[in-house]
């Protein structure tokens, strides 16, 4: 992956993990009765952030793969479910939405980054294909 589309990437997570953990944090400590599963999406939001930007970091292409397409599906999911009924989420999430509270980060962050991912992924699968092909053939 290009690195400046990688740092990018770290530095998106980075920014939506101190978001989503500073929210998630006042929410659970000091209003969790009121809407549980809203806050505990953030919550678990943030934690993912946090693993994405560490797998990015470290270059584990899998973690991250992973760990995007479990966010992408979650924003949709969360960000669906809002519209369709919204007092199951009584109050906002960092995916409620689909992240417009975020300007549409939450959801564009992760599709980008799947796109970066699998592309890379098809480039190494390609070169490895090419490395091992017979000479001539």
């Amino acid at each position: 992956m290009n690195p400046v589309a990688r740092i990018s990437l770290i530095a998106g997570y980075s920014v939506l993990a101190l978001a989503a953990l500073g929210r998630s944090s006042f929410q659970i400590s000091t209003k969790l009765s009121e809407a549980p599963v809203p806050y505990l999406v953030s919550g678990l939001s943030a934690l993912l952030y946090v693993a994405i930007a560490v797998a990015l970091w470290r270059r584990w292409a899998g973690v991250a793969l992973v760990g995007t397409a479990i966010e992408l599906a979650g924003v949709l999911t969360v960000g669906t479910l809002g519209y369709i009924e919204s007092s199951w989420w009584p109050d906002e999430t960092v995916w409620t939405g689909y992240g417009s509270a975020y300007g549409w980060f939450p959801v564009i962050l992760p599709a980008v980054a799947l796109w970066l991912l699998l592309r890379e992924r098809a480039c190494r699968s390609a070169r490895a294909s090419a490395a091992t092909a017979p000479e001539g053939a």
